[in-house]
C-alpha cells in the first residue's frame, strides 16, 4: 500500500532529510586514506544523534551500524569495521538515514579516496546523472516504469549496467514502503505517480555485469565479476509545486 503524505508530514521528512544529508557531508570529510570505515560510521551516528534524531539503519533488520559503507566492488550494505582502512584510489559508497519525529530520510553517495581511475570517475557520474534523469520523469500521471527506464537509459550511455536485484522504494514512517522503484523499467508501466508520494530513487551501477552476491556476513553485496560499483540516492517528494529533493543539502551531494 502506498502511503501519501500531507504538507505537514513532508515538512517533517524534509527535516529528517536535512539531517541525513548533513550526516553525509560529515562522512565526506572523513573519506581519506588511513581512515577506517568504523570511524566514519561513528561520526555519522554522533551527528545524527546530536541533531535529536535516530540513526535509522542502526538495528534495522539487525544491521549493526548507522551507515552502510561499501568499498570498490562492494555495492551496498557494507558493514563498517575498524579493520577496513581506506586506501588511495578506493571508491567508497556511504548510505545512511535519520529518523526525526517518526519520519525517515534516506540518502547515499559515492566518494573517491584521493585520485581514482577513469572508470571510477565515470561510474560516479553515471549513478548521479542516472538519478537526475529518473527524477525528470517524476511527474503526476507518469509511472514508475518511466523513472526506471530513464535511469537505465542514462547509465547505458556510459556503457555501464544497473543492478536489478536491488531497487529504490517508498519512504515515510518506515524506511522501506511501497512502491518499489527499480532502476530499469518499461515506460508507461508500473504504479502511477501522484502528488504526496515520497520515494527513494537510488541508481546502483556496475562497471561490468549487473550480477551480484551476498557475502557470508548476510549483508554486504558485491559484484560477481569484481567490477567497481557506484551508488547515488536521495529521498524525494512529489508535490503540487513539483519535486522536492528532501535529502539534498548541497549542490555536489
Amino acid at each position: 500500500m502506498i502511503h501519501l503524505k500531507n504538507k505537514e508530514q513532508i515538512s517533517l521528512m524534509r527535516e529528517a532529510g536535512r539531517i541525513t544529508g548533513e550526516a553525509l557531508l560529515v562522512a565526506r570529510e572523513l573519506v581519506k586514506e588511513g581512515v577506517s570505515t568504523k570511524q566514519i560510521d561513528t561520526a555519522i551516528r554522533s551527528y545524527i544523534e546530536r541533531c535529536g534524531a535516530k540513526p535509522t539503519f542502526l538495528g534495522y533488520g539487525g544491521f549493526p551500524a548507522s551507515a552502510c559503507i561499501s568499498v570498490n566492488d562492494e555495492v551496498i550494505h557494507g558493514i563498517p569495521s575498524a579493520d577496513r582502512i581506506l586506501q588511495e584510489g578506493d571508491l567508497v559508497k556511504i548510505d545512511t538515514g535519520a529518523t526525526f519525529k517518526g519520519f525517515v530520510g534516506d540518502s547515499a553517495n559515492t566518494f573517491p579516496v584521493g585520485k581514482v581511475n577513469e572508470t571510477a570517475e565515470k561510474l560516479m557520474l553515471a549513478a548521479k546523472e542516472g538519478f537526475y534523469r529518473g527524477v525528470s520523469q517524476v511527474k503526476e500521471g507518469n509511472r514508475i516504469g518511466d523513472v526506471g527506464a530513464a535511469i537505465e537509459g542514462k547509465v547505458s550511455e556510459y556503457g555501464f549496467t544497473v543492478l536489478r536485484r536491488y531497487v529504490g522504494h517508498g519512504v515515510g514512517r518506515d524506511m522501506h514502503e511501497d512502491p518499489d522503484v527499480p532502476n530499469y523499467g518499461t515506460p508507461g508501466r508500473g504504479a502511477r505517480l501522484v502528488n504526496g508520494m515520497t520515494i527513494a530513487i537510488e541508481p546502483m551501477v556496475s562497471a561490468g555485469a549487473p550480477d551480484v552476491y551476498e557475502m557470508p556476513n548476510g549483508w554486504t553485496v558485491r559484484t560477481k565479476d569484481g567490477s567497481l560499483a557506484s551508488h547515488y540516492e536521495h529521498t524525494i517528494a512529489l508535490t503540487e509545486e513539483g519535486v522536492i529533493l528532501l535529502t539534498k543539502v548541497e549542490d555536489d551531494l
